[in-house]
């Protein structure tokens, strides 16, 4: 298994690793209720707040948030189709832009929210100048096949932790026999 500390690690620009854009509101008076994920600046729930019919060039799947307002500096990766409110901004990954890669980003960003608040919001500036620390590869680079496989990693911890959790409920509901 993967550690942490099996890699160097140096600070990235956000700006070299994503590109950065704008949300843009949907303001409640033109909020049509359906199915499209609608991102604000909230800390729960992925940072969905509704669910809409509405559509605007924020339209993206495969990409993360991080709320520049309310809870600043959470971030949330989104691999469905989801809008994106001005409270936050879309990333799009420029290299090996997958759900792993990403998650893992998403991560290291939300590791720098305790430096913002309300007051000293996340915008497009800072975040272009923001840094985060990804492990790198020989050549200094962001080692992406690492971040994916870590993340893979995890997460095939927490299924079997899971499974594990589940049979031992069912056990315990069946009163300790056996399906």
């Amino acid at each position: 298994m993967l550690q942490i500390s099996d890699r160097e690690w140096k600070s990235f620009f956000i700006c070299d690793i994503c590109e950065i854009e704008s949300g843009r509101d949907i303001y409640d008076a033109e909020r049509v209720e359906g199915d499209i994920p609608y991102i604000t600046s909230t800390a729960s729930n992925n940072g969905i707040k509704y669910y809409v019919s509405n559509t605007n060039e924020t339209l993206e799947e495969n990409a993360i948030s991080v709320n520049r307002n309310g809870s600043v500096g959470y971030s949330f990766y989104h691999k469905y189709k989801a809008l994106y409110s001005n409270d936050c901004r879309k990333l799009k990954l420029k290299r090996h832009s997958n759900e792993f890669v990403a998650l893992f980003i998403t991560n290291q960003i939300t590791q720098q929210k305790d430096k913002y608040n309300y007051g000293y919001k996340m915008g497009t500036g800072r975040l272009k100048r923001q840094r985060i620390m990804l492990p790198i590869d020989n050549d200094g680079q962001p080692d992406y096949d690492f971040m994916e496989t870590f993340i893979k990693e995890r997460e095939e911890i927490k299924r079997k932790e899971y499974l594990e959790y589940a049979n031992r409920k069912i056990l315990e509901i069946r009163g300790g026999v056996q399906p």
